[in-house]
C-alpha cells in the first residue's frame, strides 16, 4: 500500500500586499511626497504623514457637493480647485455641474498631474481631459491674487488645512491678507470653501473677521459615512 502523503492546511492568514513605491517629487518649499501602492490602493506620503489615501474621498467630495449646492450661478459657474490631490474634488464637482461651467484647478506639485495622468490614470478616471476643465501649474495663491470677480466658488484643500503641513508659505492662503485677496477673486457673495483635517475656531473668527460668513461642518473621510472626521467651512463672501 502506497505511503499517504501528508497535506499541509492552508494559511488562515490573508496574504499581505506589498506597498509599492512608484514615485517621489519634491514640494517646492517643502518636503519629499512619497506615492505609493498597495493592490489597488494609492497613498501620498510626507515624511511619515499621510496626506491622502485612494480609500478615503468622502470629506473630498463633499467640500465639492455642498458647494456646489451653494453657488448662486447655477448655469455657467466658475470654480478654482486648489490643489488636484487625487481629483477626488473635481470629479465631484463635474458629476455635479452644468455643461456651461468651467474649472481652474491649480496644483503646485507637477508631479502630482503626472501621476493623475500615468500610475493613477484608472483613479483619474479622464477628468483632466474633460472639456471644462483647465489645469494650471503653480500656486493657487498666484491665481487667486491675479483675479478680480472671475471666480464662484474657490475650494481650496490646500495642505492640511489652515494648520499647514507641506510648506510653510500655505499659511499665507489662510491669513487675513490670503482671505481679502480670495474676496476679491469672488464674484459678490461667491463661495469660499476650504477642507481641513481638523477644526479650527481660530480659522473661523478669521473669516468671519474679513468679508465672510462662516459655517463649518463636520464631514466623514470616507464617502459610506465611516472614518475620521474632517471639517469644510463654506464662506459666503459678505
Amino acid at each position: 500500500m502506497p505511503a499517504m502523503r501528508r497535506v499541509r492546511p492552508a494559511s488562515s492568514h490573508p496574504i499581505m500586499k506589498v506597498r509599492e513605491l512608484l514615485a517621489t517629487a519634491e514640494v517646492p518649499g517643502g518636503d519629499e511626497l512619497r506615492l505609493f501602492r498597495r493592490d489597488r490602493d494609492y497613498t501620498i506620503v510626507l515624511d511619515r504623514n499621510e496626506l491622502m489615501n485612494s480609500r478615503m474621498s468622502g470629506s473630498e467630495e463633499q467640500l465639492a457637493t455642498l458647494t456646489c449646492a451653494r453657488v448662486k450661478n447655477q448655469t455657467n459657474p466658475r470654480l478654482l480647485i486648489g490643489g488636484y490631490g487625487m481629483g477626488f474634488t473635481l470629479r465631484a464637482a463635474l458629476a455635479v455641474l452644468p455643461a456651461g461651467a468651467s474649472v481652474v484647478v491649480a496644483e503646485l506639485v507637477p508631479e502630482i498631474i503626472a501621476w493623475a495622468r500615468g500610475p493613477m490614470a484608472d483613479l483619474t478616471a479622464g477628468c483632466l481631459d474633460d472639456r471644462r476643465v483647465t489645469v494650471v501649474e503653480g500656486d493657487v495663491a498666484a491665481v487667486i491674487a491675479a483675479a478680480r470677480g472671475d471666480y464662484d466658488a474657490i475650494l481650496l484643500d490646500v495642505d492640511n488645512g489652515p494648520d499647514g503641513l507641506t510648506r510653510a508659505e500655505n499659511d499665507g492662503i489662510y491669513s487675513a491678507s490670503g482671505l481679502a485677496a480670495a474676496k476679491a477673486a469672488l464674484v459678490r457673495g461667491g463661495i469660499l470653501a476650504v477642507w481641513s483635517a481638523g477644526g479650527d475656531p481660530t480659522f473661523t473668527r478669521r473669516l468671519n473677521a474679513n468679508g465672510f460668513a462662516a459655517t463649518p461642518s463636520r464631514v466623514r473621510a470616507r464617502s459610506n459615512g465611516k472614518g475620521a472626521q474632517h471639517t469644510i467651512w463654506l464662506a459666503g463672501s459678505v
